[in-house]
């Protein structure tokens, strides 16, 4: 009985911590923050991916982020020795000053790598993905934008960070034109030497949702740190219609098994 449970209190610290934070950030959004056990437990130091939803999971019941995305993927058994954060779109276009004052609110309280900072997201949150990192390239590592587009008007700070923009041909809810738009920009501006761009044929919308629970995506993001001199985008890892089709394969639940926490305790005082 004694063994058990010290194998079962073990079990219980090797685990990583999720926390629901409301109303914590003042002009930012309400967010989810995923701490894997290499930071709560080990103490490391680890990297941030921000993750954007597409507008199916907008609202304010901050459940539905975790329907699809990098938090069901971690449920699912797919790890990532990452901190998470994924906040929820109310409604409307990100925003990405919103966005950055939730990431300084995380860079303020836990000891993270500042200099591997990566954002993905799709649909909704593939705009979002390029309207953030467009706006702050000093602050993203890597970017990855799935089957959406940009609002910006200035695509200049695209052309500074490593970035990855993938479509699907039989896209029917956000046209690819949207996506070639934003590479045909950076490709005319000349300052396209850091940029991917794949078109998936016959890949449809909901078909690039499964780009999320697939390895060589982090392994890709994971490639690149803002200190790279000079900076330099990954062509070796590759994305296809196959990957998409075995996304779920090798998944492993036991690993990846987490505790529902009301708060990731802070390492900095901010």
């Amino acid at each position: 009985m004694f063994i058990t449970l010290l194998i079962a209190v073990a079990a219980m610290a090797q685990r990583g911590q999720l926390a629901a934070m409301k109303n914590v950030v003042d002009g930012g959004y309400n967010f989810w923050l995923y701490a894997p056990k290499e930071y709560v437990t080990e103490g490391h130091r680890v990297p941030v991916i921000i993750f954007l939803h597409g507008a199916s999971l907008c609202g304010r019941n901050m459940q539905r982020v975790r329907r699809y995305g990098l938090l069901h993927a971690i449920q699912q058994g797919r790890y990532y020795p990452c901190m998470v954060i994924a906040p929820q779109n109310p409604g409307g276009a990100w925003r990405p000053d919103k966005i950055a004052r939730v990431l300084d609110w995380v860079e303020a309280r836990h000891d993270v790598d500042t200099t591997r900072v990566y954002v993905i997201g799709m649909s909704l949150g593939g705009y979002g993905t390029l309207d953030f990192a467009g706006t702050y390239p000093d602050r993203v590592a890597a970017a990855m934008a799935l089957c959406g587009g940009s609002t910006l008007k200035d695509f200049s700070g695209l052309g500074r960070i490593p970035l990855w923009i993938l479509h699907g041909t039989a896209d029917r809810a956000v046209p690819l034109s949207q996506s070639k738009t934003v590479v045909e920009a950076i490709e005319d501006s000349g300052n396209d030497r850091l940029l991917r761009h794949d078109w998936l044929r016959g890949a449809d919308h909901g078909d690039l949702a499964r780009i999320l629970y697939l390895k060589q995506t982090y392994d890709w993001l994971f490639f690149h740190t803002t200190q790279d001199n000079p900076r330099e985008v990954d062509r070796d890892v590759t994305i296809s219609l196959d990957d998409l089709k075995n996304a779920y394969k090798n998944l492993d639940k036991e690993a990846t098994r987490f505790d529902i926490v009301k708060e990731i305790k802070p390492r900095r005082q901010p």
